[in-house]
C-alpha cells in the first residue's frame, strides 16, 4: 500500500501569466514531470496551442481570481513554495524541496506579488545571466524537484 504522506505531490502555476503560450509550455512540462496540478492566479487561459500534449485535461486546472483566494485554498499541509529573485530567496543547489508543495512563478515582466513573496513559506531562485521565460523557470525547478527526491 502506497502512503501518501510519504510519496508527495506538487502542483505549479503562475501569478498573472503575461502570455498564454508561456502557460501552454508550462503545463506541458508539468505533465511530463510528474505535477499533480497546474493553476493560474489573475489572467485566466482556457486552452494552449503550446499544450501539445493536452496536460490541461489530463490533470486538474484551477483558476483564482486572487492570490487571497489561492492561498487560502492551498491543499492541506502543502508548502507554499514561490520562485522569485528575492535577497530571502535560497539558491536552487542547495534547496530542499518540500514533499508536499505548491510551487508559484511571477508573470516574466513584474514577478510575484508583494503579498505572495511574503506568505510563501520559502523562497528559491537560481543562478542566471539574464532573466528566463517563466515555463523555462518552472521547467528548471520540477527537474530539480525530480532529480532530488528520486520519486520512482
Amino acid at each position: 500500500m502506497v502512503n501518501n504522506l510519504e510519496q508527495g505531490f506538487f502542483g505549479i502555476g503562475i501569478q498573472n501569466g503575461k502570455t498564454p503560450e508561456n502557460l501552454g509550455v508550462l503545463w506541458r512540462s508539468a505533465q511530463n514531470m510528474g505535477a499533480s496540478f497546474i493553476f493560474t492566479i489573475g489572467n485566466r487561459y482556457a486552452k494552449q496551442a503550446c499544450d501539445t500534449h493536452k496536460a490541461v485535461g489530463a490533470m486538474p486546472y484551477f483558476h483564482y481570481e486572487t492570490f487571497d483566494d489561492f492561498f487560502e485554498n492551498l491543499p492541506k499541509g502543502a508548502m507554499l513554495v514561490g520562485v522569485e529573485l528575492d535577497e530571502k530567496a535560497v539558491q536552487l543547489e542547495t534547496f530542499k524541496h518540500p514533499k508536499r508543495c505548491v510551487y508559484l512563478l511571477g508573470a516574466e515582466d513584474h514577478g510575484m506579488s508583494k503579498v505572495a513573496i511574503e506568505k510563501s513559506h520559502h523562497l528559491v531562485k537560481f543562478k542566471s545571466e539574464l532573466s528566463l521565460n517563466v515555463s523555462v523557470a518552472g521547467s528548471i525547478i520540477m527537474y530539480d524537484r525530480q532529480a532530488k527526491l528520486n520519486f520512482k
